[in-house]
């Protein structure tokens, strides 16, 4: 067998092998999209309800001035904890998905307030250079793109490993 030959014998098994893993993750990725945000969603949400469990808790005192921390924090607790198990229950039904993605987007706003309302917390060198509150607010922009991901596919779409042209 000469390099050419080798070369393509391995190049095909490459691509039987990319193949079947590009497909692999064409089925399932949506499903572990939905899984992921849900436990996420979920997580952050439940420590929200026991006062000073969550590490975000400051952060949302200080940015919510104006409204009673102590009503607001289980609401949002709540709020979170509904766009988890909505994410979660999500495979069943597209309008429960449609709804839980508009919470997701409505929290999201306020989760961003406190790169206006609060920038010495959020940056200490604006633009580049975020604080460990900041990280953790902009880590949203995945949140925000894997909910649009899942919100194109509720009227049917899908995710496909070889597109027909």
């Amino acid at each position: 067998m000469n390099t050419t030959q080798a070369y393509q014998n391995f190049q095909s098994i490459f691509d039987r092998i990319d193949t079947r893993i590009t497909r692999w993750m064409a089925r399932y990725s949506l499903d572990v999209l939905r899984f992921a945000l849900g436990v996420i969603f979920i997580w952050f949400g439940a420590l929200k309800f026991i006062p000073g469990l969550s590490p975000a808790e400051e952060l949302v005192r200080n940015t919510i001035y104006f409204v009673d921390p102590d009503f607001f924090i289980p609401l949002l607790a709540a709020w979170e904890v509904v766009i988890g198990v909505g994410f979660l229950s999500g495979f069943f039904t597209t309008k429960l998905q449609r709804a839980t993605i508009l919470l997701l987007f409505m929290q999201m706003i306020g989760a961003a307030l406190p790169l206006v309302l609060l920038p010495e917390v959020v940056w200490t060198n604006f633009p580049f250079v975020l604080t460990l509150e900041g990280q953790y607010i902009v880590k949203n922009l995945v949140i925000i793109g894997s909910a649009l991901v899942i919100g194109a596919t509720v009227r049917g779409g899908r995710v496909e490993s070889e597109p027909s042209n």
